[in-house]
């Protein structure tokens, strides 16, 4: 979540991200390898997950980014109080679309970040 890379490709198209305090981060984070990679989907996880993304949405987000394979397994998009973004889905269709030719192959834009 702390990353560059969502960041810096979301502005290129006037998208401004916002993530969770560092608190919910570390929460996130725990559920994460304690839970979530284990198979385990907690009713207080989902929970946790919907008052963060409330959280977000009183603070003006218009959608949430699911960037890690096992959240949309957890949160749905009929649980979330906003529209989800689930990255496996989107990253799989654009996969999709290169393979049959309905898309370029993205140009490597590898490095580290520019000012």
């Amino acid at each position: 979540m702390e990353g560059p890379i969502y960041p810096r490709v979301l502005a290129r198209q006037g998208i401004t991200t916002m993530i969770p305090s560092e608190s919910e981060r570390a929460w996130i984070q725990q559920v994460t390898f304690a839970e979530l990679v284990n198979g385990t989907f907690t009713s207080s996880a989902r929970e946790g997950f919907v008052e963060i993304i409330e959280k977000l949405a009183g603070d003006g987000c218009d959608a949430v980014a699911l960037v890690c394979t096992e959240f949309p397994l957890l949160v749905s998009p009929e649980v979330s109080p906003l529209p989800t973004l689930d990255s496996t889905d989107l990253l799989a269709a654009a996969a999709v679309d290169v393979a049959t030719g309905t898309r370029e192959a993205p140009t490597w834009r590898g490095g580290p970040p520019t000012a």
